[in-house]
Protein backbone atom coordinates (compact mmCIF):
# COMPACT_ATOMS: atom_id res chain seq x y z
CA UNK A 1 0.00 0.00 0.00
CA UNK A 2 2.95 2.70 0.68
CA UNK A 3 4.48 1.59 -2.65
CA UNK A 4 1.00 2.13 -4.51
CA UNK A 5 0.40 5.92 -2.32
CA UNK A 6 4.14 6.47 -3.46
CA UNK A 7 4.00 5.95 -7.01
CA UNK A 8 0.66 8.38 -6.92
CA UNK A 9 2.71 10.82 -4.96
CA UNK A 10 5.63 10.73 -7.84
CA UNK A 11 2.71 11.01 -10.46
CA UNK A 12 1.00 13.48 -8.37
CA UNK A 13 4.58 15.97 -8.87
CA UNK A 14 5.19 14.41 -12.54
CA UNK A 15 1.72 15.93 -13.44
CA UNK A 16 2.36 19.43 -11.59
CA UNK A 17 5.87 19.47 -13.07
CA UNK A 18 4.38 18.92 -16.65
CA UNK A 19 1.62 21.20 -16.15
CA UNK A 20 3.78 24.16 -15.20
CA UNK A 21 5.56 23.12 -18.07
CA UNK A 22 2.92 23.51 -20.55
CA UNK A 23 1.53 26.47 -18.40
CA UNK A 24 5.31 27.89 -19.33
CA UNK A 25 4.85 27.30 -22.64
CA UNK A 26 0.99 28.87 -23.13
CA UNK A 27 2.43 32.19 -21.15
CA UNK A 28 5.38 32.07 -23.57
CA UNK A 29 2.87 31.35 -26.64
CA UNK A 30 0.74 34.61 -25.18
CA UNK A 31 3.55 36.84 -25.04
CA UNK A 32 4.38 36.07 -28.89
CA UNK A 33 1.44 36.73 -30.08
CA UNK A 34 0.59 39.51 -28.24
CA UNK A 35 3.40 40.79 -30.02
CA UNK A 36 2.73 39.98 -32.94
CA UNK A 37 -0.91 41.16 -32.59
CA UNK A 38 1.33 44.29 -31.61
CA UNK A 39 3.04 44.81 -34.65
CA UNK A 40 -0.22 44.21 -36.60
CA UNK A 41 -1.61 46.94 -34.97
CA UNK A 42 1.23 49.44 -35.95
CA UNK A 43 1.55 48.67 -39.56
CA UNK A 44 -2.33 48.33 -40.19
CA UNK A 45 -2.10 52.33 -38.22
CA UNK A 46 0.57 52.75 -40.82
CA UNK A 47 -1.57 51.14 -43.84
CA UNK A 48 -4.37 53.07 -42.84
CA UNK A 49 -2.49 56.47 -42.43
CA UNK A 50 -1.51 56.41 -46.31
CA UNK A 51 -4.90 54.85 -47.37
CA UNK A 52 -6.43 58.01 -46.18
CA UNK A 53 -3.78 60.51 -47.74
CA UNK A 54 -4.06 59.01 -51.03
CA UNK A 55 -8.06 58.98 -50.45
CA UNK A 56 -7.50 62.70 -49.86
CA UNK A 57 -5.46 62.89 -53.32
CA UNK A 58 -8.18 61.21 -54.83
CA UNK A 59 -11.06 63.62 -53.27
CA UNK A 60 -9.16 66.50 -54.49
CA UNK A 61 -8.83 65.38 -58.12
CA UNK A 62 -12.70 64.64 -57.93
CA UNK A 63 -13.25 67.74 -57.05
CA UNK A 64 -10.99 69.67 -59.42
CA UNK A 65 -12.58 67.30 -62.39
CA UNK A 66 -16.32 67.88 -61.35
CA UNK A 67 -15.33 72.11 -61.12
CA UNK A 68 -14.31 71.72 -64.50
CA UNK A 69 -17.32 69.77 -65.43
CA UNK A 70 -19.72 72.60 -64.82
CA UNK A 71 -17.34 75.54 -65.80
CA UNK A 72 -17.35 73.46 -69.49
CA UNK A 73 -20.85 72.38 -69.04
CA UNK A 74 -22.12 76.29 -68.01
CA UNK A 75 -19.85 77.79 -71.21
CA UNK A 76 -22.20 75.20 -73.14
CA UNK A 77 -25.38 76.18 -72.08
CA UNK A 78 -24.54 79.85 -72.77
CA UNK A 79 -23.11 79.35 -75.91
CA UNK A 80 -25.87 77.30 -77.20
CA UNK A 81 -29.07 79.84 -75.51
CA UNK A 82 -26.75 82.31 -77.38
CA UNK A 83 -26.78 80.25 -80.21
CA UNK A 84 -30.60 79.34 -80.50
CA UNK A 85 -31.41 83.49 -79.44
CA UNK A 86 -29.25 84.18 -82.39
CA UNK A 87 -31.43 82.33 -84.69
CA UNK A 88 -34.61 83.25 -83.23
CA UNK A 89 -33.67 86.93 -84.26
CA UNK A 90 -32.67 85.89 -87.75
CA UNK A 91 -35.44 83.86 -87.84
CA UNK A 92 -38.11 87.11 -87.00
Amino acid sequence: MQQVDAQRVELRELNELNFSRVDARFTEARQAARADLAELRQEMQAGFAELRQEMARLETRLERRIGDLIKWSFVFWVGAVGAIAMLAGVLR
